[in-house]
């Protein structure tokens, strides 16, 4: 009977080489034997030796080279067949993490000073070129070298071995079935970053968020999670089934449209992708639940209006007023201000009405810093700027560079993001303290002039 065994073999990476910037092979590791050690000079010389080089891949016959830069060190995979491409450089960054992870720095003289080390975590993270173990924590706990050293070498026991192997083989490599905390805490952090540009006229011509939620998971044994969040599709289903609560209902048309989004390993994509629903068995400590991005009904936490008047060739009249749209029961905090003025400025003058500002050259920009933001608030600055004369015989005209502003705003999520409930479920039936905090901050964020 035809089988599809063998050829699947072959779709994977078949080696690894950590050259440095001359092209000089620090580290391979050869998986397959359809490849040399002579491949690497054919990276050297159409890759590294060539300027025209962009994309981070590169075939050369009938072999495929995909690689990453870090620290000065290409990272480089190569293969012969026709593998998943997204996949590979997965696997290069973790790569990267764990080298990083546990050489503090990835440089020339990390990898030189522990080439053994490297040697001994690419047999553990792939096996004839299939990856095995992409766990930084999974493998600091039997790869013990580097600065995680074991005081003692009798610290590995037996018992401690049998342990490590059921973490490392077991279907949740991330986490160790013997955890025990006195206190059952987990923490929740949402943060946001709001990206903008609204033109002169006050119309938005991009806006987007993009959203993480990070989690402290301080929980004993082997709990199940169950995480909810205000999804628009499944509030939705839930209306449609009628599994949906009255204060559901009310807040249905609150819910958000996610554009896409990522997650940990740890949590159930089947789950996620039949039901909608975040479940998860956390790993212990702090970690990245999910990541996402949204486009639609942003709550932009600031509003710039701004007025500049250019009075001839020797000034410049501003006023730029900032409103705060979020509720008066929240304050934004660092909030920055970047007002633009041409690079032959002599002096603004400036009459603040909250914070301070001044003229800096090294931004050529009025820089107004305002510590503390009540929310539905607004303060305005106007600024009156002088300029020096130029011997140039062709004015240039000035740019016009946008206004562009820094912040955070506790307590407020732009894209309308709302943990509506976490679910801890372990047999012991142990009560869990739950903490949840918002936090919404600048990512790019314009306004035109």
């Amino acid at each position: 009977r035809t089988t599809t065994t063998a050829p699947g073999l072959l779709k994977m990476i078949s080696a690894v080489f950590l050259m440095n910037h001359k092209g000089e092979v620090l580290i391979s590791r050869i998986y397959r034997d359809d490849i040399s050690r002579g491949v690497a000079n054919a990276f050297r010389l159409e890759v590294i030796g060539s300027k025209d080089i962009r994309s981070p891949v590169k075939s050369i016959g009938s072999t495929s080279f995909m690689w990453i830069k870090q620290g000065g060190i290409y990272i480089v995979a190569v293969t012969r067949a026709n593998v998943d491409v997204s996949m590979v450089f997965e696997v290069l960054y973790r790569i990267s993490e764990i080298f990083t992870s546990y050489f503090e720095t990835l440089d020339e003289d990390a990898v030189r000073n522990n080439f053994v080390l490297v040697y001994e975590l690419l047999d553990e993270i792939m096996d004839f070129g299939y990856p095995q173990n992409c766990s930084t924590e999974v493998l600091k706990m039997y790869i013990t070298q580097g600065k995680d050293k074991f005081r003692e070498r009798g610290a590995m026991t037996k018992e401690k071995m049998s342990k490590i192997t059921v973490v490392a083989t077991g279907a949740i490599p991330w986490r160790s079935p013997d955890i025990k905390h006195r206190k059952n805490e987990i923490y929740i952090d949402v943060v946001e970053s709001v990206n903008l540009l609204m033109s002169a006229e006050g119309n938005v011509l991009r806006a987007d968020v993009s959203g993480q939620v990070m989690m402290k998971a301080f929980l004993s044994g082997m709990p199940e999670c169950k995480f909810g969040m205000n999804d628009k599709l499944l509030m939705d289903k839930e209306a449609r089934v009628g599994t949906a609560t009255a204060a559901t209902t009310r807040r249905r048309s609150q819910g958000i449209e996610i554009d896409d989004c990522t997650f940990h390993q740890c949590v159930k994509l089947g789950k996620f992708d039949t039901e909608r629903s975040i479940s998860f068995t956390p790993p212990d400590g702090e970690f990245e639940l999910m990541r996402y991005r949204t486009t639609e009904n942003i709550n932009l936490p600031f509003k710039i209006l701004p007025i500049i008047k250019e009075i001839g060739r020797s000034r410049i009249e501003c006023s730029v007023t900032i409103k705060s749209t979020f509720s008066s029961k929240v304050f934004g905090g660092s909030v920055v201000v970047y007002i633009p003025c041409p690079k032959n400025t002599a002096v603004a003058h400036i009459v603040t009405a909250a914070g301070r500002a001044k003229y800096m050259p090294e931004h050529d920009a009025i820089v107004w810093k305002i510590k503390r933001f009540p929310g539905d608030t607004e303060y305005t600055l106007p600024a009156e700027v002088e300029l020096m004369a130029t011997v140039s015989t062709e004015k240039k005209a000035w740019s016009r560079p946008p206004i562009s502003m820094e912040f955070q705003v506790p307590m407020f999520t732009a894209s309308g993001f709302h943990v509506r409930f976490l679910k801890v479920i372990e047999k012991s039936n142990y009560t869990t303290t739950k903490w949840v905090r918002y936090l919404t901050k600048a990512g790019t964020y314009q306004n035109r002039i």
